[in-house]
């Protein structure tokens, strides 16, 4: 082979080693490109993620606070809840001493009635002298009773009012109108205009 053919070859062989440099170039080149639109993705991607773990920690941050306020809306109803159990532990024991007790006062009132009865019966020293002594004890109960607010229920000359006397009897009378109470067979009494006892009456019907 000739010397000129020999650098013929060599200078093809060099021309396909550039032409495949220049290939491999503009491959390295779209590789860069491609590399560097992926990386440009890349950054994006991360600080969507950086953004989207800002708002998860807010989030959170959020939900421990809310957290903490329930629990002490939590604390303050039980606390309210064990106030409230006392208060009506505290308002049923005062209801069932209200009742308990309910008639002190007026027994306050009638013990020294009773006391004086007692007086009347170990001291009187004949018929007359326990009279007296039980008479004037009546009135000082009745007085008493008056006070408490007890009034004895009217019959005479009233028309009969069921919502006050009971009949017992009925019958007819020239002297009383129809309806009208002839007489009293027991007395009623009313407690601040409340009936505690129904009069029990004979009435005329004619």
């Amino acid at each position: 082979m000739t010397n000129d053919k020999k650098i013929k070859n060599l200078e093809d062989k060099l021309k396909k080693i550039k032409e495949e440099k220049k290939l491999q170039d503009k491959k390295l080149k779209e590789t860069k490109k491609e590399l560097k639109i992926k990386s440009d993705e890349l950054v994006k991607i991360e600080k969507s993620l950086d953004d989207e773990n800002d708002e998860l920690s807010k989030i959170q941050k959020d939900l421990e606070n809310k957290s903490e306020k329930i629990e002490e809306y939590i604390s303050h109803i039980q606390r309210l809840q064990a106030d409230f159990d006392n208060f009506k532990k505290q308002s049923e024991k005062q209801k069932q001493d209200i009742v308990k007790f309910a008639n002190e006062n007026l027994i306050v009132n009638i013990l020294d009635s009773y006391e004086d009865l007692s007086r009347a019966l170990e001291h009187s020293k004949d018929e007359k002298e326990l009279r007296e002594g039980v008479k004037l004890i009546y009135s000082k109960l009745k007085s008493t009773l008056e006070k408490e607010g007890l009034e004895e229920i009217p019959v005479k000359g009233e028309k009969f009012d069921p919502f006050k006397h009971e009949a017992l009897m009925a019958e007819a009378s020239e002297d009383h109108e129809n309806g009208e109470i002839i007489d009293e067979l027991m007395k009623g009494y009313t407690l601040k205009d409340k009936v505690i006892k129904y009069s029990k009456v004979r009435v005329c019907k004619k």
